[in-house]
């Protein structure tokens, strides 16, 4: 272990699973042991949920030597990470977790709980881009759930910016899961970095491009695909009536989804690169227009602000700015608990210099936009 135990309280701000992701990942990554305390302690069930506890257990592995104590209010439970002599071992909560040697991770929850789904990646991948080798996180659960960002999210608009940190991973999804059968599983393949680059996204330029997909999987009708791309479509036109919207209806094939679903995502594309989105999922007793109107009034919503990243990017890439070599800054719309907890523990763990301000660009004035800046700790790979 590197460095005095360092304490944390988990119900600050977000209060949630949030504080674990981010704590977790940079104690693994900086070699700190780490006390986690009060975990949930503002919401109506507190303490440890099994949905969230594989997610700091997935950072283990030969190059991590992490002790974590994560104290439930009614019950403690202790996780283990990164011991080199035995798999990670199970603290409570269900799913099939493993760890093993070769750099094969698997976290797999079988009930496809609303946050049972592929967010483990959000601690795992900071970790394994400072790996001594390539890494592959095989992951299992819902892909497409409520209250996370969902899997097509995740590869059409958090992979290619993220990448700008100067790293690649490939994202295949092999089977798509839905709530409450889950049953999804995602392949996450990353190759180690020597560093993280900075990045600067301020600019958003116009709008250039709207795409997306409607799916439904199971018994759902292709119909109500069809309705959710036309509703989006309809409400999209209102404010661009010369840009081509493009939002694919599509039936997953019923060998590569599991369960019924249904859902939009819907992307804008700018001339400077910048990619914001908006989605939504269908739920029992809601219409296929609502879904449809609801995604692209999202999306809307993120474009109105005068951001460059949207609300749901924003917090993911906090802890890949604190890491980096450089200085890094990007603009947002309002920032979110989610964000300003991960920046609360990136300065708490790894002393990452943060500012939150204003944006006084020209234009911005009537705009609830803030440009949010990093001084990155430079970290280095020791394996490379």
């Amino acid at each position: 272990m590197a460095g005095p135990r360092v304490e944390v309280d988990g119900g600050l701000l977000e209060g949630g699973g949030q504080i674990l992701r981010v704590s977790t990942a940079l104690s693994c990554l900086l070699g700190l042991p780490l006390r986690v305390q009060k975990i949930r302690a503002g919401r109506s069930t507190p303490g440890l949920r099994s949905v969230t506890e594989p997610d700091t257990r997935a950072v283990g592995g030969p190059d991590a030597r992490v002790l974590m104590q994560c104290f439930d209010l009614k019950a403690p439970a202790l996780i283990r990470t990164g011991d080199d002599s035995r798999p990670v071992r199970r603290a409570t909560g269900g799913g099939g977790h493993r760890l093993h040697r070769d750099n094969v991770y698997s976290r797999e929850d079988q009930r496809g709980e609303p946050d049972g789904r592929h967010q483990d990646s959000r601690v795992s991948l900071p970790c394994v881009l400072f790996a001594a080798s390539p890494s592959e996180l095989r992951l299992r659960g819902g892909t497409n759930a409520e209250m996370a960002p969902q899997i097509d999210y995740t590869a059409m608009v958090f992979k290619p910016i993220a990448e700008k940190f100067g790293f690649k991973f490939n994202c295949d999804i092999k089977m798509r899961g839905y709530y409450p059968k889950g049953g999804g599983e995602v392949i996450v393949q990353v190759s180690p970095v020597k560093q993280l680059n900075p990045i600067n996204i301020t600019e958003r330029g116009s709008v250039t491009r709207i795409s997306g997909r409607a799916f439904v999987a199971g018994a759902l009708p292709f119909k109500v695909a069809k309705e959710m791309a036309a509703a989006a479509v309809r409400c999209l036109r209102k404010e661009f009536r010369d840009l081509y919207v493009n939002i694919q209806p599509v039936q997953e094939p019923r060998d590569h989804a599991f369960g019924n679903g249904s859902g939009i995502i819907v992307v804008a594309e700018t001339s400077t690169g910048c990619l914001l989105a908006g989605s939504a999922l269908g739920k029992r007793g809601v219409n296929a227009d609502k879904v449809g109107i609801d995604a692209a009034e999202m999306l809307l919503g993120n474009l109105r602000h005068g951001g460059a990243v949207d609300e749901y990017l924003q917090d993911q890439l906090i802890i890949f700015m604190a890491l980096a070599n450089g200085v890094s800054r990007i603009k947002t719309g309002p920032v979110t608990l989610h964000t300003q907890t991960a920046i609360h523990f990136a300065e708490q763990l790894a002393k990452a210099k943060f500012t939150v301000k204003k944006s006084e660009e020209e234009g911005d004035a009537a705009k609830d936009a803030y440009i949010i800046e990093c001084q990155g700790i430079g970290m280095a790979n020791p394996n490379l």
